[in-house]
């Protein structure tokens, strides 16, 4: 078994071709969309697949450390995270064929009109031990 981190993005992946942004759906929509997704994350709780996942606030800030006893930076030239990223479901599968398969249900979730949004999500393996080096 391998885990899997799934993002789900506001912005930043290929465009969607059912638009997939939440702006002007309807309380119905949304409600079945996260509806969706619950089961979705349900059924992987019974099969053991499922590990954790959650929804992101679009406020954030980024922050670093500019030196002991200096406060933290909080503003840069960068794209910010909460712009780019909507949530996430950490799954674990036997395969990578069996993760591709997962995402692409969640991909599926309805939008508009009950229709699957067929979004982009970002599947990512979470590293395991480093490969050890033999001469």
């Amino acid at each position: 078994m391998a885990k899997y981190l799934l993002l789900k993005h506001y912005r930043g992946a290929p465009e969607s071709t059912s638009h997939a942004s939440t702006d002007g759906w309807t309380p119905e929509e949304f409600e079945a969309h996260i509806a969706y997704m619950n089961d979705w994350a349900d059924r992987l709780k019974a099969s053991g697949e499922y590990m954790d996942g959650q929804a992101l606030s679009p406020d954030g800030e980024w922050v670093r450390s500019d030196g002991q006893g200096r406060p933290p930076v909080t503003d840069g030239p960068f794209a910010e995270t909460k712009d780019l990223i909507a949530g996430w479901s950490i799954i674990d599968a036997d395969s990578y064929e069996r993760a591709l398969e997962l995402a692409a249900e969640l991909s599926a979730a309805p939008g508009p009109g009950g229709e699957p949004l067929n979004e982009w999500l970002e599947i990512r393996r979470f590293l395991g031990e480093p490969p050890t080096v033999t001469e």
